[in-house]
């Protein structure tokens, strides 16, 4: 059996095609829900547009600091898990139910799947790099989304029997939804007309939101970039909102966050983008939209490769000069790895089943 284990928003995306890829294949699957995203429109909104099964069980851990939140989801695990020996673990990306996920099963001796795996953006500070460093070195099964991550999975001493470039599993969601994306009545609520530029904004990382001076002065920015170059549409994450100060610039428009479908159709709608999260830059970079990443590496350096994502550190001074500049650049395709194709579910249900036998 297949285990999937999801948490959060990032996870329901990647899963949704791998899932999907090993239904057509009639491999025997559970899927499990841990709850660390449990709000309606970052969760059970995302399941209805991406097409995902009810889960089969929610651990409904919530929110918490990392170790309360890692430990709440091994705690719940770790029963499921001792039922289940003939089974493969498949893991997403490089949230806090990754990393409980991947300790609970290396230490219960079932098999672990873990998809984007050599992903680095060698800055430990953030936490999602330890999550990424310590699922890798008790997986089984290391699925790349690319060239360079099986390059620092090689020189972090990782058997190349275990690793496999399957390619990029966002893609696959993305080309699989855009036909059905609409955003025309988010941004009528908004009161932008169609065709009218505009930046779409998305920051949620606690490095960037909980600080007050930072916060403070990158909407200073944003409130600059409405007045002399665009509309600013910001979903705010609601680890944001709580943080945020009130807004009266009217073409500042704060609103819920986005489904799946309507956030990607912001994006391939938005003249620049800017962002401090990891799914973002490659789904911008896909569609060729200026991307801006307010951050001081990244996990997901073929977008910079590519020129069409810039960092720009933690300095949000910079946010308005550099939203300017990327709304004059023309859109041009992203030179991106050849198997960022939206097909790498199928590749990762062939190894899997091909290597378990299952």
């Amino acid at each position: 059996m297949f285990i999937h284990i999801v948490g959060a928003r990032p996870n329901f995306m990647k899963a949704a095609p791998v899932i999907a890829a090993f239904k057509q294949r009639g491999a025997n699957q559970l899927l499990i829900h841990t709850g660390q995203h449990y709000d309606e429109l970052m969760s059970s909104v995302m399941f209805r547009q991406l097409g995902l099964p009810a889960p089969d069980i929610n651990l409904s851990v919530g929110s918490g600091s990392h170790a309360v939140q890692t430990a709440a989801v091994m705690t719940a695990l770790e029963p499921i898990i001792a039922k289940q020996r003939r089974s493969v673990l498949v893991l997403y990306g490089d949230v806090n139910s990754t990393l409980a996920a991947a300790l609970v099963g290396a230490k219960a001796g079932v098999p672990i799947a873990h998809i984007e795996a050599g992903v680095r953006s060698f800055d430990r500070s953030m936490p999602e790099e330890i999550n990424r460093l310590v699922a890798d070195r008790v997986s089984t099964y290391l699925l790349a989304p690319s060239a360079g991550a099986v390059t620092n999975l090689i020189n972090e001493g990782h058997s190349a029997d275990t690793i496999h470039n399957v390619g990029n599993v966002m893609i696959d969601t993305l080309t699989m939804c855009l036909p059905a994306a609409d955003a025309s009545v988010f941004l009528g609520a908004a009161g932008i007309r169609s065709g009218e530029p505009y930046l779409l904004v998305t920051l949620h990382r606690a490095g960037n939101v909980d600080d007050d001076r930072f916060l403070d002065e990158a909407m200073s920015e944003l409130i600059r970039v409405a007045r002399e170059t665009c509309h600013v549409v910001f979903p705010v994450h609601p680890r944001t909102r709580s943080r945020l100060r009130r807004i009266s610039e009217p073409r500042i428009h704060l609103t819920e966050p986005a489904g799946y479908l309507e956030f990607i159709a912001l994006q391939q709608n938005a003249r620049v983008i800017l962002t401090d999260s990891g799914g973002v830059q490659v789904e911008a970079a896909h569609l060729g939209v200026p991307c801006l990443t307010l951050r001081s590496s990244t996990e997901w350096t073929d977008t910079v490769a590519a020129g069409v994502n810039t960092l720009l550190g933690r300095d949000a001074s910079r946010i308005a000069d550099a939203v300017t500049a990327a709304a004059r650049e023309t859109r041009r395709p992203a030179a991106l790895p050849s198997n960022w194709d939206g097909h790498a579910a199928q590749r990762i249900a062939d190894v899997l089943l091909r290597s378990t036998e299952m």
